[in-house]
């Protein structure tokens, strides 16, 4: 696995949540209590030995740069290899952000053409789940692949009707046709956004896409060449969480509540985040914490039932929450109630508020407001 390079792709899909993308990237959404969404992609890639890793930003990425550093909290602060933190302009004739995945890619051809590893694993970062690549290369090897797309069973009730990608897998695992959005009901080879290849063949296929003024890569590039290219299909059979929009955000946050899917994400290989050395969860002598996870800094003196708190979230003697996802520093009140909701960062709800949304239709409040 010394002989991958990982390419994350921080921003692809910025625009299906856009109430949590407007001053940050998909990458840097806080997600169950304490981690953001690209520490999901950045320890798959170091739980599987890949140690040189670059993570593409656009816009918005202050907030990426700061939660990530130089990559120590994921053991890729080295002196070969590492975590690359790439920005949007790559190339000269850049003038423009990219707005596809080929773009995105044209802009970086210089740090893969200067890279030396064999193989390539890209993924984006509206995935969580855990991956392990080692067997993935090992079967992309032995198969004699030349495109690896990993996949996984979904119903299509369960998710969003658009920006999704449905793989057609024969007997033997090969991919012969690649769809965009559901054309059936049921279940579906859903495609998570994880490719593997030859890091000289993403070369040829980005330059001859230049070339040829192509600008999508899975339809451009995977789609057009399903039939003149050996693309092996992966099924990854663990949980696999995508978050599409503010309502997957939410579902995806209360389904962490259930043990077995809890454990799933989070046991076994690690899911590394930045540390914070933040004090204990403090817990009044009234408190009433039911089905819910606290993380560290939070001072909790009312009731929380079936609700994910980040670091720092006050709930004040009288307060009550319920099935909500409360982001770090926010502050319920004396006497307040909140049910199905969403705050951002900094969110001050003060005395006496009765705030609800419903489970179909969580209701979100924007960093920093106060209510």
């Amino acid at each position: 696995m010394s002989n991958t390079l990982g390419i994350i792709f921080s921003n692809i899909h910025d625009g299906d949540v856009p109430e949590l993308t407007a001053k940050r990237t998909l990458g840097s959404i806080p997600f169950g209590g304490r981690y953001r969404l690209v520490d999901f992609a950045l320890s798959n890639m170091v739980n599987s030995d890949v140690t040189k890793v670059g993570v593409i930003t656009k816009s918005n990425y202050q907030s990426l740069m700061d939660h990530i550093g130089s990559g120590k909290d994921w053991d890729l602060a080295r002196r070969h290899g590492g975590l690359h933190l790439l920005p949007p302009f790559g190339v000269q004739q850049s003038t423009s952000l990219y707005n596809t995945r080929l773009e995105a890619l044209k802009n970086i051809i210089g740090f893969i053409e200067k890279s030396t590893e064999e193989y390539v694993v890209m993924t984006d970062c509206d995935l969580v789940c855990k991956v392990d690549f080692e067997p993935i290369i090992r079967r992309h090897v032995k198969k004699g692949a030349d495109i690896t797309l990993v996949y996984g069973k979904a119903d299509t009730k369960e998710i969003t009707p658009t920006n999704n990608i449905v793989l057609g897998v024969d007997g033997e695992g090969w991919v012969k046709e690649v769809t965009f959005g559901p054309r059936a009901q049921g279940e579906i080879n859903l495609f998570a956004n994880i490719f593997v290849l030859k890091r000289n063949l993403l070369l040829n296929l980005v330059k001859d896409a230049i070339a040829h003024n192509k600008v999508h890569f899975s339809s451009d590039i995977i789609a057009a060449n399903v039939n003149s290219l050996r693309i092996l299909g992966y099924e990854h059979r663990g949980y696999m969480a995508k978050i599409t929009s503010l309502q997957s955000y939410y579902d995806k946050s209360m389904e962490l509540l259930d043990k077995e899917k809890m454990s799933e994400v989070f046991y076994n290989n690690n899911v590394f985040t930045k540390v914070r050395d933040s004090a204990p969860t403090k817990y009044g002598a009234g408190a009433v914490v039911k089905n819910s996870i606290i993380a560290d800094g939070c001072v909790i003196e009312g009731e929380v039932e079936n609700s994910v708190l980040f670091r720092g979230v006050k709930v004040a003697r009288g307060a009550k929450v319920c099935n909500s996802v409360l982001m770090q520093d926010t502050i319920v009140s004396e006497k307040s109630y909140v049910n199905c909701i969403i705050t951002d960062k900094n969110v001050l709800i003060t005395d006496g508020r009765h705030l609800s949304g419903c489970e179909n239709n969580p209701f979100y409040i924007r960093k920093s407001s106060k209510l």
